[in-house]
Order: structure tokens, then sequence, then C-alpha cells
């Protein structure tokens, strides 16, 4: 199973050379003896208990002559975030919501069973998504434990995606699919040496996942190619009568995306250099370099460098609309919970919190959330100004700014570093990272594997202006294509020199 793209089990099942069911079982196998036991990544907080006997019926449909979609028969994780009315709980990693059983599925999880999906299971994140606490541990989650890079065990796999971004780079499923509000899918997704794709907001829907903040979230997919990536994006799409933010994407989105992907695609792209991103770790600059060399030896044009105006200046501005969307969201996903749940609010969520400290908080606090609670409703004044400001500076005054300046199809920076050590004391301290502009103004964002510092993982990031995914798609396919940077991990214990 190690390393066989979409298309190749998609080819083994049409040829009848391997059906669903032993593709499904050949994970299952791999997860019990590397996630499970052997280094123990710890990377799937659950198994579907139905993924075989589902497997069987799309196996079957397959010799009836029926194929549903793109995924036909192929296994994929989901972040535990997101709902699936089966037999799997829903928890975002929490205790708090041990034993929460969805009544309806997230939109884009009955699209990815219309497009023939086996959901294998759920993959570990950082707990509430990492918005708990202020010195958290990327990829610890009370209900899961601590989820570990697969590259390096003793290595932050970022997060909050950090389970389903492991689970991919380690073929431990076909694909996956996480959620970022900022840099929950692009930094998991570079640490692990995978593509990950942060979409346009609206693109896909948010309803049935477990929020952080309406005005930034939204999932995305995690692959080992870009094309899988593309695959998984396309099934997702849609229109949602629950999501009005989806309405937005009529006409823009795409039900393939793999049709963008294009080997001569940055044949005469305009693509800006965004050096403020460089010069936090040389070695990573002189991986980047060595790309940028490469995009124009494939025909791109590079305006280098170019500023993204406000860049620097959106920090405090987005932690107050996330901390004020944080409070109203959750409150409005926890109400609709039944009442078997054992929380309702956040004032209930922090109350177990503090009850059950010695198992949920053994590392770090609740900071976030005790932040969150003491905010008004969306109508203050306060909230509305940062919102405002936040969507101006990163969008018209900022990334659409320098796009129309230099009349450019995209950005380009490195990603962010390579990973840091897993730390209980400190918590995360991950530095130099580009997410930021495109995850606040709600633009789409690719990362692709770049290279490796001392057998990391490194990459580097196309973004661009609203709905620009094929544009993205097109550059980053040419890219990973020219240099087919991914290597498999090889589970070290610790870096070695």
């Amino acid at each position: 199973m190690e390393e066989l793209s979409i298309s190749d089990l998609q080819a083994g099942m049409q040829s009848g050379d391997i059906t669903s069911r032993q593709i499904v079982e050949g994970y299952l196998e791999r997860i019990a003896s590397i996630d499970c036991a052997g280094p123990r990544l710890n990377a799937v907080i659950e198994l579907n208990p139905d993924a075989l006997e589902i497997a069987d019926e799309l196996d079957r449909e397959r010799k009836q002559g029926g194929i549903r979609g793109s995924l036909h028969g192929i296994p994929i994780l989901l972040k535990d975030n997101i709902d699936t009315a089966d037999k799997m709980m829903t928890t975002a990693g929490s205790l708090a919501l041990e034993g929460h059983i969805a009544a309806q599925d997230a939109f884009l999880v009955d699209r990815l069973r219309q497009a023939g999906a086996v959901i294998l299971g759920k993959a570990n994140l950082s707990e509430w998504a990492n918005f708990r606490s202020t010195h958290s541990v990327s990829g610890w989650s009370s209900r899961g434990g601590q989820t570990r890079n697969p590259y390096v065990l003793d290595r932050n796999p970022c997060g909050s995606s950090s389970g389903s971004a492991v689970a991919v780079a380690a073929n431990l499923c076909a694909g996956a699919v996480g959620t970022e509000t900022d840099g929950s899918i692009i930094c998991p997704s570079q640490t692990n040496g995978v593509v990950g794709i942060k979409p346009t907001l609206g693109l896909i829907s948010r309803s049935g996942i477990i929020p952080i903040a309406h005005s930034q979230d939204t999932a995305g997919p995690m692959g080992r190619s870009v094309a899988d990536a593309a695959v998984l994006l396309g099934a997702m799409t849609g229109i949602d009568a629950r999501d009005s933010a989806t309405s937005s994407s009529q006409g823009k989105a795409y039900s393939d995306y793999t049709q963008f992907l294009d080997k001569g695609g940055l044949q005469g792209a305009r693509i800006g250099v965004a050096r403020s991103f460089f010069e936090f770790h040389p070695q990573v600059d002189k991986i980047i370099e060595v790309c940028l060399e490469t995009l124009k030896s494939l025909g791109a044009e590079l305006i280098d460098p170019v500023e993204i105006e406000n860049a620097k200046k959106l920090g405090e501005t987005e932690i107050e609309v996330l901390t004020y969307e944080f409070k109203a969201d959750l409150n409005a996903y926890l109400a609709n919970l039944g009442p078997q749940a054992a929380v309702h609010s956040m004032q209930d969520l922090i109350a177990f919190n503090e009850q059950h400290r010695d198992k949920v908080m053994p590392y770090f606090g609740q900071e976030r959330m005790l932040k969150a609670q003491e905010k008004g409703p969306l109508t203050d004044e306060a909230y509305l100004k940062a919102l405002e400001t936040t969507q101006r500076l990163a969008r018209t005054e900022g990334i659409d700014a320098t796009l129309e300046k230099h009349r450019l199809n995209a950005i380009v920076a490195p990603t962010g570093g390579p990973a840091w050590l897993v730390d209980y004391v400190n918590g995360d301290c991950g530095e130099g990272d580009s997410w930021s502009p495109a995850a606040v103004a709600g633009y789409p964002n690719i990362t692709v594997p770049a290279g490796h510092v001392s057998g990391l993982p490194v990459g580097i990031s196309f973004f661009g202006t609203a709905y620009s995914e094929p544009v993205l798609i097109r550059l980053a396919y040419a890219f990973e294509q020219a240099t087919k940077a991914r290597r498999q991990p090889q589970f070290l214990a610790t870096v070695q020199f």
C-alpha cells in the first residue's frame, strides 16, 4: 500500500487486480503495525467499524457497473472535529465530548460518501483545533494523546490537523481531510512532507464541523501529491443550504480539479516572491532559493521581491476576531448536542476541563477559552471593528493589492520551518510561517514538499486571491512534477546529523 496514489488504486480496482476491501484491509493492517504499535505514531483516534462492510458494498456496485464518483472504494481519514452520523464519535479530541455521535453527517462527509469514499476513521488532532491554550503542544489531545512526526519521532507534527497529515505521510490512508483557521492544514502538511490545500472560504461547507471561527474556518484536503489533493478537493465542493458562505462559490467551484494538473503550468506565470517570510532559517532559505530557480527554469517570471502590505499588522486584531467568534460559534454547536452530552456551552466546557484537570490539562491550560468566555455578542463594536480591519488588511489592502500592483498570478514563500521538538514545558515554538495572510483573508493556499533539513520536511507555499485554486493547482503541480521532493518517512527516533 505504500505510496500508492488514488489513481493507482482506482486503476487497480478497475482492472480487477485489487478490491476496495483489500485496500481497506491493507491500511488497517498498516495502522495496526505502525500507528498503534511499532513507532506508535498515534495518528488515528478511532476506526470505522463498518469500513470493511462499506468497502464490500462499493465492490458490489463496481461489479454491477456502478461507480459513484472519483473516490469510489478509496479509504479516507477525517479529522476528529468533522461530524459523521455513523458509529464513530466526533470529539475534537476532547474528553468532554467522548461518546458524542453526530445526528447528521457534515456536508463534506455526505459529498465524500456520494463520491464513493470509504470513511476509514477519524484522525487525532490538537485538542479543540489548537484553540484552548496559548501554550499548547500541537498534536496532543486529552482523548487521543500525542501524535508523533513520522520523520523523526521526537519532533512535533504541527497542528491542528496533526493526525490527518501524519496518516497521509505514513501511508495509513489514501488521503485525509483537515481543517484550518490559521495554519492548521498548511503547517502539518509541510511539517509531515505532504501536500495540503487550504481552500477559499466558502468553497467547502463548514456545516457539521466543530468550529473555532466562521470568518476563517474551512476544511481542506491533504494528500501525498497535488493530484490526490485535487481529487479530494473536487469531491467536497458544493452549495450547502446549511452554510450561506457556500453561495459565493456558485459558478466558481469545480467538481473536478484534476483538469488543472498541467506539467507545463508554470510557463508564462508571474509569481511574486514574498521575501518577508525568508531569513528565519538559513537552510530553509537555501532550499527555497533552489526552488525559485526551478520555477524560473519552468518558464515562470519571478517578481522578486514583493511585499504583502499589512502582513505584519494582522496579529492582535485577528485574535480579537477569533476569540469573539470562538465563543459564539462553539456555543451554537454545543447547544445542539443531545441531552446525553456532558457539555452544552463553553461555560460547561470550561467547568468540565477544570473538574478533570488531571486528564485534560496535565501540560497546558485553557487560557483561550477563558478569554473567549469573557467576550460579548457578535454585535459588539469591538468585534465588528476588528473583523472589518482584518478582512480589509488581509484582502483588499493585502493579498489583492499585491497581486494587482505586480500583475501576479500567485505569491510564493517558504511555508515554514522544520519540525520542533515535542515540548510539554514550553509548548509549541515554530517560526517563519507564511500562512496567516491567506488564512485571515479566507483565500487559498497550497503547500508542496520542497526539501529537507536534517531529514525534516519543509515546504513551499503558493497562495492567491479568492477562488484561484485552479491557478494554484496548476503552478503547484508543475513544480511538484519537476522536483519530486517528497521522501517517505523513516520513523527515526531522533535527528541524525
